[in-house]
C-alpha cells in the first residue's frame, strides 16, 4: 500500500517497503475495486483484460495488443474497446434483471434500452443491436438522427425505441412508420405541445401511436447530476399538465395509445435508497393513470445505474453503495409493494441503463513522452561568496531539518524561497541566486516529507505537500479530445500504468497532456484514501516506451471531445477475446489526419497547399532557397497533412 501522511496524502520521494508486490500494486490502483471483475495483473506485472469464457476467466495482457497495434501501424493514443466485455454488460444488466423477476415471482419482463447519446459511435451501436437482439435489448433516441441509427440498426422487432426529447413532425412521423412496420416505438411526451403535433400526424397518416408521459419525480437523488431530478427539472410533465394531457387524450378518443409511464431519476445515482424512493413515487403516478383508464403496461426508469469510478463503494458523486444484483432487486420489489395491494398488473420494466453499458468496453491508451521531475539538483559542498544573504539563511535550513523542526524549517523555506523571488523580481537578486534558492528550498520539502512520514501527528499545512513536489508525466493525448468531463465536470477516471506494475512506483505524479493548456491535466486520482491530487507512477526509463491507460471511458467521452489546438480524434482497436486467451483485431479506425480536422473547422487543404507553394516559390525567386529544397518542403508539408495530429516517433 502506498505510504501516507495522516491526511491521507500520499507522501513524495520516499522510499516505500523493499518487496513490492503485485498485490500491493492491485490495491494501490484500486484494479479490483473500479475493474468489476474484468481486469486484474498479471504474474509479469502487466495490466490484463479479463472476461468469463468458458470454465474460467480468460486474460489477455494489454501490453500484447499494444504491441500488436504497434506492428499494424496503430500508433498511441488510442482508444481500445473489448467488443465481449460490452456483450457482457448487456448480458449482465438482462440476467440480473431476470433473476430478480424470478426472486420476486414478478409476472412480466424486462427491456433494455440503450441511450444512443451515451456513445453514439457506429461499431458500438451495431454490436449492441447485434449480440442485444438475444435479449430484445433496444435504443433511446432523442434525436431525429439517433431515431434513424436506431431504425437502421435494430433488427429485433420484440425490442423497444423509446423517443425522448423534443420531436418536430419529421421525426414523429419515421416514429409512426416504424410503428407501422411492426417496431415497438414510443413516443414520450416531454411537454403538452407535443401531443397535438403527435395526434396531427397520426390522424393524417391514419397510424396510431405508442405514446408515454415523462414526469417530475420529487425525490432529489444524490451524485453530480441530482439537477436531472425533482420538482425544478427541465424534463417531464407536471402533475397538472399530466392531468391536462390525459383529458386531451380522452377527447380525442386515444387514451388507449397511452402505455408508457416514463421517469428519469437521474444520472450516475450513487445512492440506492435514491433509486427505491424513485421508484415508490413512479408506481403512484403509475397506478394513478391507471385510474384515468390508460391501459398502461410499461414503466421506463430511465437511467442511473452508476459506475463505481473510485472503487470506493459509497455514495461519493464518483461512486456508488449498491451493486448490480441490488439494483435491480430493490427496483423489482418495490413495484411489487406497491402494485401488488392494488392489484395492478405488473408492467414491463424498461431501464436506459447506458453509462454502465459501455463505460467499462473503452479505454484510452498512451506513451509518456517525457517527465519534468521536481528531485533536487545534488547541492554544492558550500554556497559561493557572493550569493545573496537569504540564500545563505535558505541553506541554514536545510542543514537543520529533524523531527522536532520540520513544520518550522518547511515555512522557514517557502517564507526564505518568496522572499528570494521577490528580490529577483525587482532586480535584486541574481539569476543565480533564484536557482540555488528554488533548489535548496526542494531539497528541505524533500526532508520535511520523510519526517512527516514518521509522525502520526496531523499537519493540515502540510496537505499540499506532495503535489509541490509531485513530478509531470506529459503523455500523448489530449485531455479536452478524449478525456473532456474531466476538464468540463471534475470527473474521476481510474488511471494507472499497464506494466511495471511487479515494480514499486517510485514517483508522485501528476499527468500532463500535450495540449499548451494549463487545464490539460489529469490532478485527481482516486485510492483507498479518497481523491488525491497526484497518483504514484514508476521512473520512466530512457529510451523505453511507459504506458498509461485511463479506464472507464466508453461514456460520453469521445461523442463531447473538441479539437482544442486540433488534436483530432484519436486511432481505435477493437479486440474480440476468446476463452483460450487469444483475440482478435475485429476492427480498426484509423484517427483524424491534419488534413481531416482543418477541414472540419473550414479549410481547404488544397487552397492551403497552393498557398504554401506560392511561398516556397517565391523564397526561390529571392534566392533564399534552392529549387531541390522547395521540392523537399512541399513533400514535408504533404507529409505532415496526411501525418496523425498527435506526436509520432521516428522510426529506426
Amino acid at each position: 500500500m502506498v505510504d501516507k501522511s495522516p491526511s491521507g496524502s500520499p507522501l513524495v520521494a520516499t522510499p516505500y517497503d523493499a518487496s513490492w508486490s503485485i498485490a500491493k500494486s492491485l490495491e494501490l490502483y484500486g484494479v479490483r475495486d473500479w475493474g468489476e471483475g474484468y481486469f486484474d495483473i498479471s504474474a509479469a506485472g502487466e495490466l490484463v483484460a479479463q472476461l468469463p469464457l468458458g470454465k474460467q476467466a480468460s486474460q489477455v495482457a494489454l501490453l500484447d495488443i499494444i504491441q500488436g497495434m504497434k506492428e499494424r501501424g496503430i500508433e498511441m493514443p488510442s482508444i481500445l474497446r473489448i467488443e465481449n466485455l460490452l456483450d457482457d454488460r448487456i448480458k449482465a444488466l438482462n440476467e440480473a434483471f431476470k433473476h430478480a423477476i424470478n426472486e420476486y415471482s414478478y409476472q412480466n419482463h424486462y427491456r433494455g434500452v440503450f441511450p444512443i447519446k451515451v456513445n453514439q459511435q457506429c461499431h458500438v451501436i451495431e454490436e449492441i443491436a447485434d449480440f442485444g437482439a438475444g435479449y430484445h435489448h433496444g435504443f433511446e433516441a432523442g434525436s431525429k438522427a439517433e431515431l434513424i441509427i436506431a431504425l437502421s440498426k435494430l433488427k429485433d422487432d420484440q425490442s423497444l425505441i423509446i423517443c425522448n426529447g423534443y420531436k418536430d413532425s419529421e421525426f414523429i412521423e419515421l416514429g409512426l412508420y416504424a410503428k407501422e412496420m411492426g417496431l415497438k416505438c414510443f413516443f414520450v411526451l416531454e411537454t403538452p405541445s407535443e401531443l397535438p403535433i403527435i395526434l396531427e400526424c397520426s390522424q393524417r397518416l391514419g397510424i396510431e401511436p405508442l405514446l408515454g408521459v415523462r414526469i417530475r419525480p420529487l425525490v432529489i437523488v444524490d451524485g453530480h447530476w441530482n439537477e436531472d431530478s425533482g420538482d425544478r427539472s427541465i424534463f417531464g410533465l407536471s402533475t397538472a399538465s399530466l392531468i391536462k394531457v390525459v383529458e386531451q387524450l380522452k377527447e380525442s378518443n386515444m387514451l388507449h395509445c397511452l402505455q408508457l409511464l416514463h421517469c428519469h431519476l437521474g444520472s450516475q445515482i450513487p445512492n440506492i435508497r435514491n433509486i427505491r424512493s424513485g421508484v415508490l413515487e413512479a408506481c403512484r403516478f403509475y397506478s394513478g393513470l391507471m385510474e384515468e383508464g390508460a391501459p398502461m403496461g410499461f414503466l421506463d426508469l430511465g437511467g442511473g445505474l452508476a459506475v463505481d469510478y473510485e472503487g470506493a463503494r459509497t455514495n461519493s458523486h464518483h461512486s456508488m453503495n449498491y451493486q448490480l444484483d441490488e439494483y435491480c432487486a430493490n427496483i423489482v420489489e418495490t413495484i411489487c409493494e406497491c402494485l401488488d395491494p392494488l392489484a395492478i398488473p405488473h408492467p414491463v420494466i424498461i431501464s436506459e441503463s447506458g453509462r454502465s453499458t459501455v463505460a467499462y468496453s473503452s479505454m484510452l491508451l498512451f506513451n509518456v513522452l517525457d517527465v519534468r521531475d521536481h528531485c533536487p539538483a545534488p547541492l554544492p559542498d558550500s554556497l559561493p561568496g557572493s550569493s545573496h544573504e537569504l540564500v545563505h539563511n535558505l541553506w541554514q535550513v536545510n542543514q537543520v531539518v529533524a523531527a522536532d523542526n520540520f513544520q518550522e524549517c518547511y515555512n522557514d523555506a517557502l517564507f526564505y524561497r518568496d522572499e528570494v523571488r521577490e528580490l529577483f523580481r525587482r532586480g535584486q537578486a541574481s539569476l543565480s541566486d533564484r536557482a540555488i534558492a528554488d533548489n535548496i528550498t526542494l531539497a528541505v520539502l524533500e526532508k520535511v516529507a520523510v519526517e512527516l512520514k514518521q509522525t502520526d501527528k496531523h499537519y493540515p499545512e502540510l496537505n499540499n505537500l506532495p503535489e509541490m513536489l509531485a513530478d509531470t508525466y506529459y503523455g500523448n493525448f489530449s485531455l479536452f479530445q478524449s478525456l473532456p468531463d474531466i476538464w468540463a465536470i471534475d470527473q474521476v477516471f481510474p488511471v494507472m500504468p499497464i506494466h511495471r506494475l511487479q515494480e514499486e512506483p517510485d514517483r508522485d505524479a501528476l499527468i500532463a497532456d500535450i495540449t499548451c493548456d494549463c487545464d490539460g491535466k489529469i490532478d485527481h486520482f482516486s485510492n483507498a484514501k479518497g481523491i488525491q491530487r497526484t497518483t504514484r507512477l514508476h521512473t520512466v526509463h530512457e529510451g523505453e516506451e511507459y504506458y498509461l491507460g485511463v479506464f472507464l471511458v466508453g461514456a460520453y467521452q469521445e461523442t463531447l471531445g473538441d479539437l482544442h489546438n486540433l488534436f483530432g480524434d484519436t486511432n481505435v482497436v477493437s479486440v474480440h477475446i476468446h476463452a483460450d486467451g487469444s483475440y482478435d483485431f475485429v476492427r480498426e479506425f484509423q484517427g483524424d489526419s491534419i488534413a481531416d480536422v482543418l477541414s472540419y473547422v473550414e479549410y481547404d487543404t488544397k487552397i492551403m497547399t497552393e498557398e504554401f507553394r506560392q511561398l516556397a516559390e517565391k523564397a526561390v525567386k529571392q534566392g533564399k532557397i534552392t529549387a531541390a529544397k522547395r521540392k523537399q518542403m512541399m513533400k514535408a508539408f504533404k507529409a505532415s497533412l496526411d501525418g496523425y495530429t498527435y506526436f509520432e516517433k521516428e522510426e529506426h
